[in-house]
């Protein structure tokens, strides 16, 4: 894995994460976007294990539904592309902007 990739992987997971931990799923997976798709999937499954509430009267109260929330969010955007990752594969773009069109003689007035 180059620095760009990792740079990457930790902007999208956090400045937290294991970086050999990292390395291990990036030569398993062999794509930075597959490797933080897992790791938010992990997250979002321990999330979603606990308690989203968590309430003691006048004490003390825990409430985990925007978390979750907000990391569905972000699978679906690296789902969809958003933000491109440095190896992310680059699309061919063939079309040269040229078509066949049939031109038609109008009808005389």
């Amino acid at each position: 894995m180059d620095a760009a990739t990792r740079a990457w992987l930790l902007a999208q997971l956090g400045t937290a994460t294991d970086l050999a931990d990292l390395d291990q799923r990036y030569t398993r997976l062999g794509a930075a976007r597959a490797v933080a798709l897992e790791i938010l999937r992990e997250r979002l499954a321990d999330l979603i294990a606990q308690p989203s509430v968590i309430g003691v009267s006048s004490v003390v109260n825990l409430n985990t539904t925007a978390n979750i929330a907000a990391l569905e969010r972000q699978i679906t955007r690296l789902e969809n592309g958003e933000p491109p990752a440095p190896d992310d594969p680059i699309a061919d773009d063939t079309d040269t902007g040229f078509a066949v069109i049939q031109l038609r003689e109008r009808p005389r007035r």
